[in-house]
């Protein structure tokens, strides 16, 4: 089957093809609908079959390959690697499932994660997937404050945490943090459950927090059962980074997810029982949940998880893990790969590498440069893909494990299976045709997999969401796009993120994308400044190739001026930034994305907002040493 004819089945007979995609999972009970579609714009999925994402990660593979290796837990930071089999990780997580229901957690009951990238943390997500909790897992390390608003938002009976994580070598303490935010929120949990690492001294509060390696002592022959759940049950709640007020929290499904995570995982990311996948993500991302605990594991892949970075102890880490345990198949951030540019290859070409067949990126757009320097070094096919919090997993890639199809720089691919996509003109509520600009958009119903609704606001997630073009009811990812005569689709950046400029939309991305081509630049940030006469203006932070270039005041001023004449020649006048500022960093998260909104205010003379997943601090200095100056 050609994949044109794959997809063409998904989007015409849905339940027709999601009824054979069903099967790649273990069922209890039998669905007796595969879609509900009776209120939209919500949709159920494998109604009435009852089924377990634990049982479907863990349980089933007891039968064919307990021996076999499901969890890697690697940490670069306290120089620690331990090897799970699935028969020792079952165990693990019936051991975490006692001690959650001797604290009183039920079927339903929210337990909020608050970990370093450790064993214990996947234990604790699969335990509440075994016995029917939410989990809902926050960043670790998250500010209190914004740690106290979901735990008032999932209002929590139990919260799982540490003593502290770490990051570059320094302890980052969590037990601190976590205080202040209970303290804080006014639906503390009952208990805390605390994995001591001795990184750093806690103080437990009498009669709420204990110890984990106390109970699991107690509980180390336990046997908890697997609880099935209707298909349309609760499994975790994510809230979506950079939520700003009150917490918007995706709220997830067990069947649909399940069937969603082993379908990608065959026909997106080729993966097979016995492989071992390698995702350089954290468990506070959606990528963590996919393709990290859940997504590898139903697939019957070992999964690594790994704290650290991607240079500690040095460049060559993650290659020297890819040899170790023979890595099939990788997924990461193009800004790690950045990162990974900077050091010297032979850091990269000291390990044998054959076993991997394919790295994946996603989270923000892959530049030319750093696919065409990655797929050199490694000779593999370097494949990106796009998608949200909200879906769970890719809406744009190319779907190799049905037909090989050819990448497109520049591009994610095409519309995967079940994503009825279309571009959508923002003004006038119509399809846009090929190389026509428009909002990247959904036909409902959505397929499985993805958010059910905004957890405790089913009026949000249509308000949100599906209320955004006045002729049709469809999904908006806020994303600006276009699509090809072929059938690619480029992203071109978020809708919040155009700047009006004296009456004209400009889409932040487009400018970079612009000044990305001088060939000096590096990597650039474009962010919309208030402007009195105006309303906005276009300011720019680049980072050079050869920051001496830029030494002096006179030389600034001719590199700005260079910078600036291609914007004008690419996109016109009306386009050009007001400043280009040139620094050395840019201020991002840890898992790579930009902070433009944190730029934006500084340039504005505002409070830079909750900045406790910036990567490095002193990248805010410079930006505020560059609008000073």
């Amino acid at each position: 089957m050609t994949y044109a004819d794959f997809y063409q089945e998904s989007i015409r007979q849905p339940e027709k093809f999601w009824d054979r995609e069903a099967q790649l999972i273990d069922w209890h009970r039998p669905y007796q609908q595969v879609l509900d579609t009776s209120c939209p714009p919500f949709a159920r999925w494998f109604v009435g079959g009852e089924t377990n994402l634990c049982h479907n990660a863990v349980d089933r593979w007891l039968r064919t390959q307990p021996d076999q290796p499901a969890l890697i837990a690697i940490s670069t930071e306290t120089n620690t690697e331990k090897t799970y089999s699935f028969a020792e990780l079952h165990a693990e997580v019936q051991r975490m499932a006692a001690i959650m229901q001797s604290l009183g957690v039920k079927q339903g009951d929210r337990v909020l994660i608050y970990m370093p990238m450790i064993a214990e943390a996947a234990f604790a997500m699969l335990a509440c997937a075994r016995i029917g909790a939410v989990h809902s897992v926050v960043f670790g390390g998250f500010a209190s404050k914004s740690l106290a608003t979901r735990i008032d938002d999932a209002q929590p009976v139990l919260i799982v945490s540490a003593d502290a994580g770490m990051r570059g070598g320094k302890a980052v303490p969590y037990k601190p943090l976590l205080d202040e935010a209970i303290a804080a929120a006014d639906h503390p949990p009952q208990h805390v459950l605390l994995v001591n690492r001795g990184l750093d001294t806690m103080n437990l509060v009498s009669d709420r927090d204990v110890d984990y390696a106390t109970l699991r002592a107690q509980y180390i022959n336990a046997q908890v059962p697997v609880t099935w759940l209707e298909s349309n049950a609760m499994s975790y709640v994510l809230y979506t980074s950079g939520t700003t007020g009150k917490p918007k929290g995706v709220q997830r499904d067990v069947g649909g997810y399940a069937v969603a995570l082993a379908a990608s995982m065959k026909h997106i990311y080729c993966g097979n029982p016995g492989e071992t996948y390698f995702a350089t993500s954290d468990i506070g991302w959606v990528v963590g949940h996919s393709y990290i605990v859940y997504g590898p594991l139903i697939a019957g892949m070992a999964t690594i998880m790994y704290e650290g970075t991607p240079i500690r102890p040095d460049a060559g880490i993650w290659w020297s893990i890819v040899e170790k345990y023979k890595v099939t198949r990788m997924f990461s951030a193009p800004t790690a790969i950045r990162v990974l540019k900077k050091h010297p290859p032979e850091l990269m070409k000291k390990y044998d590498l054959s076993s991997l067949k394919a790295l994946y990126l996603a989270g923000e757009p892959l530049d030319e440069t750093t696919s065409d320097w990655i797929a050199g070094e490694l000779g593999v096919p370097i494949i990106d893909n796009y998608w949200q919090t909200e879906t769970g997993w890719p809406i744009l890639s190319v779907a190799c494990g049905v037909e090989h199809k050819d990448t497109r720089l520049g591009s994610p691919g095409v519309a995967m299976y079940g994503y009825n996509v279309c571009i959508i003109n923002e003004s006038t509520g119509a399809e846009c045709g090929a190389g026509e600009k428009g909002v990247v958009a959904i036909r409902g119903p959505l397929p499985p997999g993805c958010m059910q609704t905004v957890y405790g606001d089913d009026q949000r997630f249509v308000n949100t969401y599906w209320s955004n073009f006045a002729q049709e009811q469809l999904y908006s990812t806020f994303d600006w796009g276009i699509r090809d005569a072929d059938g690619y689709y480029f992203i071109l950046g978020r809708t919040d993120d155009v700047i009006n400029v004296a009456g004209h939309r400009l889409g932040t991305r487009e400018i970079e994308e612009s000044i990305s081509s001088h060939a000096q630049v590096s990597e650039v940030a474009v962010v919309g400044v208030e402007d009195k006469l105006k309303g906005q203006v276009a300011v720019a932070f680049a980072i050079l190739k050869h920051p001496e270039l830029a030494a002096t005041l006179e030389q600034k001023l001719a590199l700005e001026g260079e910078v600036m004449a291609v914007v004008v020649r690419q996109l016109g006048a009306v386009a050009r930034p007001a400043r280009v500022h040139f620094v050395t960093m840019l201020p991002k998260t840890r898992s790579g994305k930009l902070l433009r909104r944190s730029i934006q205010a500084i340039c504005e003379g505002r409070d830079a907002g909750d900045l406790t997943t910036i990567e490095d601090p002193s990248s805010l200095v410079q930006i505020k040493a560059a609008v000073s100056a």
